[in-house]
């Protein structure tokens, strides 16, 4: 089921290479030839000129303790966010509050990646500096949210889809010379509701088309097909879906030429539904998690990992309304059971809950909520090392964040 190897091993990206900008880092780099079902003499000839910088980029990302800041939220989202502490949602707040994150002090050390807003792409921070300067100076590799949201699936069960693949080709292309070198598209798939095989197919489609148009112009796809936390079902209900979503995702990628060694994963922990009467503890949450992977991840092309582990399937886990000191704790136990792959975080609430609410759009807030940001983000860190004790979290830490029907 695995793509063809189209990638050489390379060395993790160091500072200055992925902060050159434009196409000095467009280099060609390997063409894959295949032969066409229709006349074994015709060949179709691919070039892959990002191929050497796609490796690079996902094997920077994924460095020993550190994940990624997924302030992503669209302009509606982050206003909900802005509203919970009596901001309105204007622009200038929106810049403040994304200031404060990308301004953090040593959050490079914890963080390798930050997901962006188109807005925030393109914004420049409240001191007038390139918010996308500002994250390549922290050693943070700018990335990039290229779907254009979830809307109703036809003939389903009531459940979605999400649309974007329209003009995600030249949005990409034009992300890609703003700063951007990774992207992110996100789908999900509702237990309640099925999932109807009409909607994993397309949730599984889709990631797989945005998936190669990413890599055709120099982004590093995150494939995201979150299993909601919505229902009252168990974790076994939980792993079976899981397992369908999966097996489709890697056939499609396949299908589309995807190359594994050029992509990072964000896939949900399996855990119980949210309204589950049965929880599941960190410990069996990495058990049916690392179990659901060795049974649906294809087996490893040779190459090296920045971690040093084996394989080239970098793996960075969403929070999905887990509370922050939960979805700390389940990683935490995934990388304390032996697996082959790198095993992190890509959190958006379990990263900035605590921080927002200390800030409360208040300036002299700042400095205090940025290092809860950073204690978060070094919790993680830990976690990502399998080296996170839970000591010393705050209550509010340890509040759900789960909210039925979430959208953004």
């Amino acid at each position: 089921m695995a793509s063809a190897s189209l990638f050489k091993s390379a060395p993790v990206l160091d500072k200055p290479e992925f902060v050159k900008g434009g196409q000095s880092l467009h280099q060609p780099s390997v063409s894959v030839v295949r032969f066409q079902p229709v006349s074994p003499s015709s060949l179709t000839v691919r070039a892959s000129s990002y191929a050497d910088e796609l490796v690079k980029t996902a094997k920077t990302i994924a460095s020993p303790g550190r994940g990624i800041l997924a302030m992503d939220e669209s302009n509606a989202t982050c206003g909900k966010r802005l509203a919970s502490i009596g901001l309105e949602n204007s622009e200038a707040n929106r810049q403040a509050y994304r200031t404060l994150l990308v301004t953090a002090p040593g959050l490079g050390q914890y963080i390798s990646g930050a997901i962006l807003f188109e807005e925030t792409l393109y914004q420049s921070t409240t001191d007038g500096r390139k918010i996308v300067d500002v994250l390549t100076e922290q050693n943070i590799v700018p990335g990039i949210k290229v779907d254009k949201g979830l809307v109703p699936l036809a003939g389903s069960n009531n459940e979605s889809w999400c649309q974007g693949l329209d003009g995600v080709a030249s949005r990409s292309a034009a992300y890609y010379q703003q700063g951007a070198r990774f992207a992110k598209w996100r789908t999900v798939v509702s237990i309640p509701n099925g999932p109807s095989a009409l909607a994993v197919k397309e949730a599984a489609w889709g990631l797989a088309r945005y998936a190669a148009i990413s890599q055709d112009n120099g982004l590093v796809p995150i494939v995201e097909p979150e299993i909601l936390l919505d229902g009252d079902h168990g974790i076994d209900r939980t792993f079976e879906v899981a397992q369908k979503v999966w097996a489709e995702v890697f056939f499609y990628l396949a299908e589309n030429n995807v190359a594994f060694e050029g992509i990072l994963l964000k896939p949900s922990m399996v855990t119980p539904g949210a309204e589950s009467k049965d929880k599941a503890t960190p410990h069996q949450v990495a058990d049916y998690t690392l179990r659901l992977l060795r049974q649906r991840i294809p087996p490893a092309v040779p190459g090296i990992m920045a971690s040093t582990r084996n394989s080239i399937l970098r793996l960075h886990f969403l929070s999905g309304g887990q509370s922050e000191v939960e979805a700390t704790l389940n990683l935490n136990a995934m990388n304390q059971a032996p697996n082959p792959w790198h095993v992190s975080f890509s959190y958006a609430r379990a990263l900035q809950n605590t921080c927002l609410k200390t800030w409360g759009g208040r300036p002299e807030n700042v400095k205090a909520a940025q290092e809860a940001l950073i204690v978060r983000a070094k919790a993680n860190s830990l976690a990502q090392l399998g080296k996170y004790t839970g000591e010393g979290e705050s209550d509010e830490a340890k509040q759900g964040m789960f909210v039925k029907g979430y959208v953004y």
